[in-house]
């Protein structure tokens, strides 16, 4: 296929720059940065928007360089999709992406960057990750948007050693291997996948997790933070924000195992109550255990939205969605509710900021917000944002 030249234009959600072709089409570049002048080849023509990806730096940036992962890039692993731009430059890039989805989707006004997570660097900072078993027997990453894998395993984000010497006998093709390095140090790996249980192929089923002097047993399979700083920085972030007091009732909303009831927990005390809602069962168990000496947490296995409507008034809701976000039915069931402060955490920047255009169209006011580079080498982000309502 021929290649086109164009000028890579802002930054877009999702990682790539927005350019436009000779006929005045708009198309998503992936692999460029603002201003460069670079040769791509197309990879989607449906609908109004061409994709492309950038395959010859003809003007580069000064922003630009050696990229930091040895594997991701045009025709690697879709893993570190921003390696090659400076670790700083990318966070402010990320700041005003953010910044344009508030305003188009939120109708909210916001400047900023994207702040580190914990005093670490841009790589070596993710302690689980999940390969995908090969034809060949052999674990990879998926490629950008593709079936196929890359089986060379020295990805940017995982700390030296992470994949060395994977075992996968148990495994089969097509199997999920779930690794975890966890915070005593020690590495899991799980393989799952089809109809049979998950299998333990090195360590334990359960990793152990640990925030401040409280640790969680949880299943490799079940969700934590990536990032190895995450959990303690967010969960600071929300025990300082909540701003609870003794006998309130707070709402952990798709809690998972429990990590910020444990937070609200402290301030509620004992004549208080938090309850956390997840769907996950085995997010559940391992919260009911590891949180088992706070009596005022209660652990509820069900949909958000059809839990909201049992719940007793809360004072404080921290919601931590998906990345489709909370949406507009729990959104307004949480405004129906009365719930003067809220703590809405979002992973994906578009999701977000729809959400938070929910939540001021039914009366609430955004006090703070922050937004994370929790995930270094990526187009990715974790924003957060303290709502308020009289």
């Amino acid at each position: 296929m021929s290649l086109l030249t164009l000028t890579a234009g802002a930054p877009a959600n999702g990682g790539s720059c927005v350019a436009r072709g000779d006929d005045g089409r708009v198309v998503f570049v992936r692999y460029a940065l603002p201003g460069e002048v670079v040769r791509v080849r197309i990879t989607d023509q449906r609908g109004s928007y061409w994709h492309a990806e950038a395959v010859e730096i003809v003007e580069p940036s000064p922003e630009r360089i050696e990229p930091l992962c040895p594997i991701a890039g045009v025709d690697g692993a879709g893993c570190c999709d921003m390696a090659f731009v400076d670790p700083a430059a990318l966070r402010t890039i990320k700041g005003e992406v953010v910044a344009n989805q508030l305003q188009r989707l939120g109708q909210f006004d916001w400047t900023g960057e994207a702040e580190p997570v914990g005093p670490g660097g841009a790589t070596g900072w993710r302690n689980r990750v999940r390969l995908e078993v090969g034809a060949d027997g052999r674990p990879g990453f998926h490629r950008y948007h593709s079936d196929e894998l890359v089986t060379d395993l020295r990805c940017a984000q995982l700390p030296a050693g992470m994949l060395d010497d994977i075992p996968v006998d148990g495994a089969r093709v097509g199997d999920q291997l779930h690794v975890v390095v966890d915070d005593d140090g020690i590495r899991h790996v799980v393989a799952s996948g089809g109809e049979r249980r998950p299998r333990v192929l090195e360590g334990e089923y359960a990793a152990v997790q640990r925030v401040g002097d409280r640790h969680w047993a949880l299943p490799v399979t079940a969700f934590w933070q990536a990032h190895r700083e995450a959990a303690r920085v967010y969960s600071a972030l929300v025990t300082d924000w909540a701003a609870i007091e003794s006998g309130m009732t707070g709402w952990d909303l798709y809690g998972g195992a429990g990590l910020f009831a444990a937070a609200l927990a402290d301030g509620v005390g004992p004549s208080g109550q938090v309850i956390s809602v997840d769907t996950s069962r085995a997010g559940a168990r391992a919260g009911r255990a590891a949180l088992a000496d706070l009596p005022q947490v209660r652990f509820v296995t069900d949909s958000v939205r059809k839990a909201l409507s049992g719940l007793p008034r809360g004072d404080v809701a921290v919601l931590d969605p998906p990345r489709a976000g909370a949406g507009r039915e729990i959104v307004e069931q949480v405004a129906a509710a009365g719930v003067p402060r809220v703590i809405h955490i979002g992973c994906e920047a578009a999701s977000f900021a729809r959400d938070i255009g929910l939540y001021t169209r039914n009366g609430y006011t955004v006090e703070r917000l922050r937004v994370f580079d929790a995930f270094p080498l990526t187009h990715h982000v974790e924003c957060v944002a303290l709502l308020t309502r009289s």
